[in-house]
């Protein structure tokens, strides 16, 4: 499925914590049990310091269920349902109302610049499996005149595309919201330590077991190798980045990624690389990155300044790096 790979990032870099597992079935408190698995189109890991193996297994289950209702490649699910409709109201379930929500609290917030109804423009450019093709300018702008996230309306658990041709993709916000939703489950399990890496969305539960921050690496853009462009502590906190690497492609000297600008049917040309946000929720992080990204540096960053809580990485194309708050 994707659309979930927004923040594909390298999985040793993006969540570079440096530890190691010793393969027993059991391992000592102070080494973690871990799981890893292929969901939303993208590895995910997920580590636990206690708790058993039955715990990590009810989270894959927990990751495939999300898939279900979430991807818009999968006929059954409730956003391709939704895609489906022609604009006639759908009923779905009570966390893809949440989720729609959401998504489109952080469209509000950021001008439509973050737009979930950017659907029609990223299946026309379908970055990851472009070979090289510019959609033709018709194309385009038929692509642009169906996004608008106020075409989406919510009713209860009744959604309803007012624009029967508009269509929703989650891919900018899911794996943060899916990645809140493991932590809540796991901490109800008593699970105090802990690290979820969903495809690059890092989110960590409390501290390593001897009481010090996560120690996380933040992918270089376009570097050859799992190289990092500078690091962040954190305790209990989320880690998302959004840059113009993760899905591209180049066509005469010039770079085509997946970011896309639901004014201009473009790729966006801001001069920056990427986006790193970090906050307590991954909602708010992966919503948060590709608004600001959108948004550029200026904007971005006096969005950031607004927040309570938030902090942003810009890596603006010199490869500066510029810290807000």
């Amino acid at each position: 499925m994707k659309r979930f790979t927004k923040h594909m990032l390298p999985f040793l870099v993006s969540a570079a914590m440096l530890f190691s597992l010793t393969g027993c079935t059991t391992p000592p408190a102070s080494e973690p049990l871990e799981t890893v698995g292929v969901y939303f189109d993208t590895i995910i890991s997920i580590k636990i310091w206690g708790g058993s193996q039955d715990i990590l297994d009810h989270c894959k289950e927990m990751c495939s269920d999300y898939e279900q209702l979430f991807s818009r490649t999968i006929d059954t699910s409730d956003i391709s349902r939704i895609n489906a409709a022609h604009g006639q109201p759908v009923e779905v379930d009570d966390e893809t109302i949440e989720l729609i929500e959401k998504g489109l609290y952080y469209s509000q917030l950021s001008g439509g610049r973050f737009d979930i109804t950017i659907a029609p423009l990223s299946e026309l450019w379908d970055i990851k499996n472009n070979p090289g093709n510019i959609p033709d300018e018709a194309s385009i702008d038929e692509a642009v005149s169906h996004i608008d996230y106020r075409n989406v309306l919510v009713e209860g658990n009744t959604v309803t595309l007012k624009d029967p041709k508009a269509a929703i993709d989650l891919g900018g916000i899911a794996k943060g919201f899916i990645a809140d939703k493991l932590k809540a489950w796991l901490k109800s399990e008593g699970i105090e330590h802990g690290q979820i890496d969903l495809g690059g969305n890092l989110l960590t539960i409390g501290s390593k077991t001897d009481g010090s921050d996560f120690h996380i690496g933040i992918q270089k853009p376009f570097a050859e190798t799992n190289e990092a462009i500078t690091t962040v502590d954190i305790h209990d906190q989320s880690v998302v980045s959004s840059g113009i690497y993760e899905r591209y492609f180049k066509k005469d000297g010039k770079i085509y990624h997946h970011l896309l600008d639901p004014e201009t049917g473009y790729p966006f040309d801001n001069h920056l690389l990427q986006v790193t946000i970090i906050s307590d929720q991954s909602v708010d992080g992966d919503g948060l990155s590709t608004a600001c990204f959108a948004l550029g540096l200026e904007q971005g960053s006096q969005l950031v300044e607004s927040l309570d809580g938030i902090r942003a990485i810009f890596v603006t194309d010199d490869y500066s790096l510029h810290y807000i708050n």
